[in-house]
């Protein structure tokens, strides 16, 4: 019979062998602040570009430098022209369950839950957040402002009159360091525009009608449509990387040390969405 063993030395063992792993990716895979600017170059990144990234710390193992110089390449590399974004979303489930619980948002005070390099950016110097309850974004550059601008009364979460509608129409892009194409935001901007195409709404029936604190302590009221939960469960956004990676010049990457990064512009992702609902198919698993 087994004996099992005691939980204090499950965490130091789970902890040594976190330690190796890390160790062997430095080894093995290292790459600095240098070659990850290198990288953002090789997939077509340039000054007074409009961005959104999505990322996974966790994916820069091997990455030698600070979490805040991935931010600082990545803000070199736009130029003060550019803009970069990131979502700062407040919760890690639903939307609907973080409504539901009564939580209120808070500008200036409620944290981002889309990783450590999304907070520490949300925390910069001269960073913009936008207001919303349930979808924020952090931007910084040049479109910072106009991108975030009156976010709290769009009637979706990411559709018209959201950043995330913007970053489409300023044929913006989205940048994932080391995540998959779930995590693409944009795709819900989308979901908004094929919405009377689709055969079941993506969003609730109800107008939720929730109040968050802005930058300057001020309430603010957001109507807004939430995601259908169902749908959302089924949702799959993986359908369209056969069609992003057939379309010349759509779906952009490179890998640096270990870290896979790809680089997929909006209105491409938006193009190739359209195409698939025109032939009836959706991002939605059966």
């Amino acid at each position: 019979m087994a004996i099992p063993l005691p939980k204090s030395l499950k965490r130091r063992i789970k902890g040594q062998i976190k330690q190796w792993r890390l160790a062997w990716l430095r080894y093995r895979y290292a790459f600095g602040p240098k070659e990850f600017n290198l990288a953002l170059q090789k997939l077509g990144l340039k000054d007074g570009d409009t961005i959104i990234v999505h990322s996974s710390m966790d994916s820069f193992a091997a990455f030698t430098g600070r979490p805040t110089e991935v931010i600082a390449e990545l803000t070199k590399i736009l130029g003060p022209a550019g803009t970069l974004v990131m979502p700062t979303l407040p919760f890690s489930g639903s939307a609907l369950d973080w409504v539901e619980g009564k939580n209120l948002f808070d500008n200036y005070m409620t944290p981002s839950k889309m990783g450590l390099i999304t907070e520490l950016f949300r925390r910069s110097h001269g960073v913009v957040r936008s207001q919303h309850p349930t979808h924020a974004v952090a931007a910084k550059g040049g479109g910072a402002e106009m991108l975030c601008n009156n976010h709290h009364l769009a009637t979706t979460p990411c559709g018209e009159g959201s950043p995330y509608q913007r970053i489409i129409a300023v044929d913006g892009a989205a940048l994932l360091l080391g995540v998959g194409i779930e995590t693409l935001m944009i795709y819900h901007s989308i979901e908004e525009i094929l919405e009377e195409r689709m055969p079941t709404s993506p969003f609730t029936a109800e107008m939720y009608k929730i109040e968050s604190r802005n930058a300057d302590g001020e309430m603010v009221e957001t109507n807004t449509r939430l995601f259908n939960q169902e749908l959302s469960s089924r949702r799959s956004i993986s359908k369209l990387i056969p069609h992003l990676k057939a379309r010349p010049g759509c779906w952009q990457e490179v890998k640096v040390g270990n870290l896979v990064m790809v680089l997929l512009k909006a209105r491409e992702v938006l193009a190739v969405a359209e195409e698939m609902a025109e032939r009836g198919e959706f991002c939605y698993k059966e």
